[in-house]
């Protein structure tokens, strides 16, 4: 079951919940503009992985933060549905994409 950290106010976010919903993958979402224990175990995890290192650089959150499930960690939400064999597809069109990669 992937786990990944978000906020409904992120486009990127609402749209890998929507990938997930439509493909039936499994999943636990947690909303970090609305669950402070969520975002206390995010910023957790993002202070411990140099994944996040690009984000904090460039300003953003690193959200969508996927947590694969061998444990990996990934801002990659596209390429974690494509790897599902699904076609991602996005509903709301992002605009907080950080150079090659996606995320807020």
């Amino acid at each position: 079951m992937l786990k990944f950290y978000g906020s409904h106010l992120c486009k990127d976010c609402v749209n890998l919940k929507n990938n997930c919903e439509k493909y039936g993958i499994e999943y636990e979402y947690s909303d970090i503009s609305t669950d402070l224990p969520a975002l206390k175990e995010f910023l957790k995890l993002r202070d411990e992985n140099p994944v996040f290192d690009e984000a904090r650089k460039a300003g953003g959150i690193g959200i969508p933060a996927i947590v694969c499930q061998d444990g990996t960690v990934t801002l990659d939400w596209m390429k974690v549905i494509a790897e599902t064999g699904n076609e991602p597809f996005e509903e709301v069109k992002s605009s907080c994409s950080l150079t090659d990669r996606r995320g807020c």
